[in-house]
C-alpha cells in the first residue's frame, strides 16, 4: 500500500489512530490534513497550505483559533491550578461561570451543573427530568419525545431521543423506547406554506402526542430553530411558543438542546432567552469555550433543584458524575469567551455579517442545482437537489457533499457538508470579504462537482 507518499506522521496516523464520522479506508488515498498552526479563521497544514475554517472546527470555535485573550486567560489560570474535582471542592472559575450563564439565560433558569461535552449535557438534562418525576411521586413519567431527523449527541442514552438512522439503526436494540415525532419541515412543507407566513400547522402532531400521552412523557427534547446534523434544518420561533404552552398546559418538561445554535450562532447569546421562552432545561456546550477545551452545562430551573434538596438519608441527591465536571482551565476558557461575547457592540457587529451571508445566498440560488437557501444568524445552508421542481435529492451513494468538499480543499476552503447540504457556520469573528469568498469557492466546488452531471 502507497501511503501518502513517505510522510511518517500521517503514516504513524493511518496506522494508530481511528477518526470520527470516517470511513478510515478513504485514508488509504486520501488521509486527513495534517495541521499545524491555526489563527483567526484559518488552519494551516504541514505544507503550508492556507484553509478557511468555515465550520469553525465542528461548530466550536466561534471567536478564531488561537484567540489570545483566552489563551491568556488559560495561562493565569494554569499559574493557580489546572484542574481538581468537584464534589467537595469549588473554585472561582466555575462559580463565576455558572453566574454568568445564568444571569444571561431565562429567568427561570437557575442551577448550572457542569459537564464535559454535548452529548453528556443532554444526557444529565434527560437523568434529572426522570429522577425529578420519580422524587416528586410520577414515575410512570418515563418517556421522552423527540423530533424526526433530530439530534443530540451519540451516547446511548442521548441516541435514545435521535431521530435520525444514520446515527441511531445499529443500536437500537438497546435503546431506551421513546416518542418520535414528526416536526418542522419547512423546505418540504406539507402544508404548502411558507415560514414567514405560517402559524407552525405543523404543530398537529407534536400537540396530538403530548395530549394522548402526556401522563407518561417526562419531557420533549429539541433543537431550537435548527436542525443540526438533519442538514441545518430550520423553523419559525413559532413551533417553539406553541411548544411551551403545550407542555406547560401538560405538566410535561422541556429540554432545549442549544449545544449547537448558542453563544451567540443565531445573533442573540441564547435562542430561548432571546425569544422569552423559558425550558426547563438548557443545555450548553461547543461554543461556551471557542472551542479551545472541552466543556459543557446543563441549566434548570429551581423546581427541579428543589426536588433533589433533602437531607442526605432520602437519598435523592443527583448521583452523576464526570472526572472533569467544571474543568478550572476549561471555566476559564468559558469566562473569557463569555466576556467577548458580551462586549458592547459584538452582538451588533454581527448583523452586516448576517446580511453578507443573506447577500451570498441569492448568489447561490441561481445555481440549478439549489433547492433551498436557508439563514438563521450566522448559520446559513443550501441543499442541493437533483431535480429543483420535484424537489428531488440525490441519491447518497453519490456523495456529491463529499466531491465538493475535496473541491473546496484545492481551493483553500474546509466546507464538511452534511450529505447534500452544504452549510456555512463560521467563527462570528469572520469578515465580510471572507465570507465573500467562503460564497464564491462553494458556488465553484458545487458548479463543478455538479456541472457535467
Amino acid at each position: 500500500m502507497n501511503l501518502f507518499k513517505t510522510d511518517e506522521d500521517l503514516i504513524r496516523d493511518f496506522h494508530n489512530v481511528w477518526h470520527p464520522c470516517t470511513q478510515m479506508k478513504d485514508h488509504e488515498t486520501r488521509p486527513p490534513l495534517l495541521i499545524e498552526r491555526a489563527a483567526g479563521v484559518h488552519l494551516f497544514d504541514a505544507d503550508g497550505n492556507r484553509y478557511l475554517d468555515v465550520i469553525a472546527s465542528w461548530w466550536v470555535n466561534i471567536l478564531g483559533h488561537n484567540h489570545p485573550r483566552i489563551n491568556q486567560a488559560i495561562k493565569n489560570q494554569m499559574e493557580k491550578f489546572s484542574h481538581v474535582m468537584f464534589a467537595g471542592l469549588t473554585h472561582k472559575p466555575a462559580i463565576d461561570l455558572a453566574e454568568t450563564l445564568v444571569n444571561s439565560s431565562s429567568p427561570n433558569l437557575t442551577k448550572v451543573f457542569f459537564s464535559d461535552n454535548g452529548s453528556t449535557a443532554v444526557e444529565v438534562a434527560l437523568k434529572q427530568s426522570l429522577q425529578y418525576w420519580v422524587q416528586t411521586g410520577n414515575p410512570e413519567k418515563k418517556q421522552f419525545v423527540y423530533l424526526k431527523d433530530g439530534y443530540h449527541g451519540e451516547t446511548l442514552g442521548a441516541l435514545s431521543v435521535c431521530g435520525s438512522d444514520l446515527f441511531r439503526d445499529k443500536f437500537e436494540p438497546v435503546l431506551m423506547q421513546n416518542r418520535e415525532v414528526v416536526g418542522p419541515d419547512c423546505f418540504r412543507c406539507p402544508y404548502g406554506l411558507t415560514p414567514d407566513s405560517c402559524q407552525a400547522e405543523c404543530f398537529e402532531p407534536m400537540q396530538k402526542t403530548l395530549e394522548q400521552n402526556h401522563a407518561t412523557v417526562a419531557a420533549v427534547i429539541i433543537e431550537p430553530l435548527v436542525q443540526g446534523a438533519a442538514g441545518m434544518k430550520m423553523y419559525p420561533p413559532i413551533y417553539l411558543k406553541k411548544l411551551e404552552e403545550a407542555c406547560n398546559a401538560c405538566d410535561v418538561h422541556t429540554i432545549y438542546d442549544e449545544v449547537a445554535v448558542g453563544f451567540g450562532r443565531t445573533g442573540a447569546l441564547f435562542v430561548s432567552e432571546h425569544h422569552g421562552l423559558q425550558p426547563t432545561f438548557l443545555c450548553l456546550s461547543k461554543g461556551i469555550t471557542s472551542g479551545v477545551l472541552p466543556l459543557a452545562a446543563t441549566l434548570t430551573e429551581e423546581k427541579i433543584y428543589a426536588a433533589f434538596y433533602d437531607e442526605f438519608a432520602s437519598m435523592k441527591m443527583f448521583i452523576h458524575s464526570h472526572s472533569y465536571s467544571a474543568n478550572a482551565l476549561a471555566c476559564a476558557a468559558a469566562n473569557e469567551t463569555l466576556a467577548l461575547l458580551q462586549e458592547e457592540g459584538f452582538m451588533a457587529g454581527l448583523q452586516p455579517k448576517m446580511d453578507a451571508l443573506k447577500e451570498g445566498g441569492r448568489q447561490l440560488e441561481t445555481l440549478p442545482w439549489c433547492g433551498e437557501f436557508r439563514q438563521t444568524g450566522m448559520i446559513a445552508a443550501v441543499e442541493l437537489v437533483k431535480d429543483r421542481d420535484r424537489k428531488e435529492p440525490f441519491p447518497w451513494q453519490q456523495r456529491v457533499g463529499h466531491q465538493i468538499f475535496l473541491e473546496g480543499l484545492k481551493r483553500g476552503v474546509y466546507m464538511r457538508p452534511l450529505g447534500n447540504v452544504v452549510y456555512f457556520i463560521p467563527p462570528l469573528v469572520i469578515e465580510t470579504n471572507e465570507i465573500q469568498t467562503m460564497i464564491d469557492t462553494a458556488y465553484e466546488c458545487i458548479d463543478k462537482v455538479l456541472g457535467g452531471k
